[in-house]
């Protein structure tokens, strides 16, 4: 993308080179007043023109990069949800398991407590 951004200053500067260029020719140049003032509306309505499809050019390049950008947002989204879910499935299973656990541990101290309930009572 930087060099995008390169490519477009470059061309800008190009442009604005030309411009300057053709202008400084033209008020130099040794033609009478009436030719000069002439040659410098026919070269504005280029530029006209030109700075027009530069800038058409730079829209749809801008839109590109818009559509690109909602692409990879979507596709981070898209992501972030599927590890979002996994992660959702791993805690439930993680939850699910201490449970059992807990529930295995529960079931062997009452099993050992009426153990010696039962060790206790024969001997009262």
């Amino acid at each position: 993308m930087a060099d995008d951004s390169r490519g477009w200053e470059f061309l800008t500067g190009f442009l604005l080179g030309t411009v300057v260029g053709a202008a400084v020719a033209l008020l130099f140049a040794p033609k009478s007043g009436e030719e000069t003032r002439e040659l410098i509306r026919e070269r504005g309505i280029e530029l006209k023109g030109r700075a027009a499809e530069l800038t058409e050019e730079s829209r749809r390049h801008a839109e590109e990069l818009a559509a690109e950008a909602r692409k990879r947002a979507e596709e981070a989204e898209a992501r972030g949800r599927l590890v979002l879910e996994e992660q959702r499935t791993r805690l439930q299973t993680a939850l699910e398991e201490g449970k059992e656990a807990a529930q295995k541990k529960r079931d062997e101290l009452m099993a050992r407590l009426e153990e010696e309930k039962a060790k206790r009572a024969p001997s009262a």
